[in-house]
């Protein structure tokens, strides 16, 4: 019966989340109804010590990663900065190779910092006209921007500053540039894989006469921009993230030691010395700090074009940034609060008999990120409550904390991308396609990025490359 409680609580979530009710809302609804079901009489103190104290706990510790990701966003949209990387793209890789295309221009904004959700909005109408001229369906296009946004950048490529290679660096005490060589081989993998899959589906959709799709009459054709920033220069804050990332994680423990301590003497105020200990905190500072300075590059080299436009642009990127990691926290507390329940016990009981520890980590957060929709959720979930275990596991086995890190983050990308998750709504949203339309592509991507885990993990064994 405890059992049936936590997946009761688990298949709620996903269907509130599928049906487009708010996250923050129902998480916490599911996990205290799993309480009420088990311990009626503990529902408050659950409430108050569980479920709100991880729930800040994270809001405290990724906040500003999600804040300053998406007001970088927004400012290298408002600065004509992602407009010219993409016509820069369409010049040199050329028109022919549209798929190539897309995925380049989603794949360079991801990784340099750009918010998944506003690659989408950005990319879009440059996409649908290249797809367009090219005479290429329409229907494909979700896929390619999948492949590039949703895939080897979000999670696979090392020093990737989206949240889902952030998350784990506090849980194992790494950074965002673990397990390099794994890292670079998953992604050249998935990019590889879902290229070649998605050419063929462009050349199988061409050869039987299909064309762009009966939308092309009601869409208006994208007015060509003049004056638009040089490539170069569009590209150099991306470039200083990713520099400044490095940089950062390379230096911050030489500057600060093992731990900082602010001390009464240095501020009177104080009632108590607070010790911060650095090794948990390095990868979301060098991010942070690289996001920083990319948001003053942007703002130094653009302010022209920004200034008009940059008090409201900055409130919709507040807006969207409090959203994401509230939906994240929520389902982070709703994780604290499950994993304390006696049905979790046969859940995580049955996952331990997973003899490989790589693999026990894989599926558990991968199954999780799928129920979920939400890989940065899925993944909070499984480390709230199995962080303990993965991390013994892996250290029984003699396998790195490194290797744990690019594992676990690689399975938050992977099944997440169920026809549920928010960025595949938003995609399709955008794109104005459907799931019967277009879903069978993204679909196909996330069975690509699954299988690319698990390659990974043999890669692992087989070489021993870190």
């Amino acid at each position: 019966m405890s059992f049936l409680i936590v997946l009761a609580a688990l298949v709620f979530l996903m269907l509130a989340a599928y049906r487009g009710y708010s996250v923050i809302l129902f998480a916490p609804v599911a996990a205290l109804g799993a309480v009420l079901l088990t311990d009626p009489g503990a529902v408050a103190p659950v409430f108050s010590g569980i479920f709100m104290e991880k729930m800040v706990g994270f809001v405290k510790l990724y906040f500003p990663v999600f804040l300053l990701g998406a007001v970088f966003g927004k400012l290298i949209e408002l600065s004509g900065f992602s407009e010219a990387i993409v016509v820069a793209a369409i010049k040199y890789i050329g028109r022919s190779r549209a798929n190539a295309v897309i995925v380049a221009v989603c794949a360079l904004l991801t990784y340099g910092g750009v918010s998944l959700f506003v690659v989408v909005f950005a990319v879009y109408p440059f996409a649908a006209e290249l797809y367009r001229q090219s005479n290429i369906p329409k229907r494909l296009m979700p896929g390619a921007i999948a492949l590039g946004a949703f895939s080897f950048t979000m999670d696979s490529l090392p020093g990737t500053p989206q949240i889902q290679n952030i998350i784990p660096t506090t849980f194992f005490k790494t950074t965002g540039w673990a397990a390099p060589w794994l890292g670079v081989i998953g992604s050249l993998f998935i990019l590889v894989v879902g290229l070649s899959f998605l050419e063929w589906r462009r050349r199988a959709a061409m050869a039987s006469g299909e064309g762009y799709g009966a939308t092309a009459a009601k869409e208006a054709t994208r007015a060509a921009s003049t004056g638009l920033p040089h490539p170069l220069l569009s590209v150099a804050p991306l470039i200083l993230v990713g520099v400044a990332n490095f940089v950062l994680t390379k230096h911050i423990p030489g500057w600060y030691g093992e731990s900082y301590a602010l001390t009464t003497q240095a501020l009177p105020g104080l009632h108590a010395p607070v010790a911060v200990p650095i090794k948990t905190v390095i990868g979301i500072w060098a991010v942070e700090g690289a996001l920083l300075m990319g948001i003053l590059l942007v703002v130094a080299t653009a302010f022209n074009r920004i200034r008009s436009s940059f008090a409201e642009g900055t409130k919709a990127a507040v807006g969207g940034a409090l959203l994401a990691a509230m939906n994240t926290a929520s389902e982070y507390g709703f994780g604290g609060v499950i994993a304390s329940l006696p049905g979790f016990l046969v859940v995580s009981d049955a996952l331990r008999s997973v003899p490989n520890p790589l693999v026990n980590a894989a599926v558990s957060v991968s199954s999780l990120a799928g129920i979920t929709g939400s890989a940065s959720g899925g993944m909070s979930i499984a480390l709230a409550a199995m962080a303990d275990t993965f991390v013994k596991g892996a250290q029984a086995a003699n396998i790195p904390l490194e290797v744990l890190h690019r594992v676990v983050a690689m399975a938050s990308g992977g099944m997440d991308t169920l026809p549920h998750n928010g960025a595949v709504i938003t995609l399709l949203a955008v794109t104005g396609l459907t799931h019967r339309e277009s879903y069978k592509e993204i679909f196909a991507i996330t069975l690509i990025k699954t299988t690319a885990v698990f390659f990974v993990i043999a890669v692992y064994y087989l070489t021993g490359l870190v």
